[in-house]
């Protein structure tokens, strides 16, 4: 039996580990998230082959985190894992920071 892996290619949206550090069941809520929120259509069909669209909107639920714009989020439950008929906490999912971040000066501030 081959061993699952997080593809290399991921690393660019799971920054925070070394792809071949990451443990599949251990750090299943990062790697959801962070495919969710940063990943390509590929990257999140991966996704549900490693751990499957039901077992993901499950967690998905179950877990949440502010990770989101109100876009994505909207995006993610109603395209993307099928949740429009569910009643989500947009408090529980949508960060507050969100664009880029300039650097302040003197003139701005």
């Amino acid at each position: 039996m081959a061993i699952k892996a997080v593809p290399r290619r991921l690393q660019a949206i799971l920054w925070s580990a070394d792809v071949k550090e990451l443990d599949l069941e251990k750090h299943k809520g990062y790697i959801i998230h962070q495919v969710l929120r940063y990943g390509t259509l590929g990257d999140i069909q991966w996704l549900f082959g490693m751990y499957s669209k039901e077992k993901v909107r499950n967690f998905f639920l179950a877990h949440p985190s502010k990770n989101y714009t109100k876009e994505d989020l909207y995006f993610i439950t109603h395209y993307i894992l099928n949740l429009e008929n569910k009643s989500i906490d947009m408090d529980d999912y949508v960060t507050s920071l969100h664009g880029p971040i300039r650097q302040r000066t003197a003139g701005n501030l």
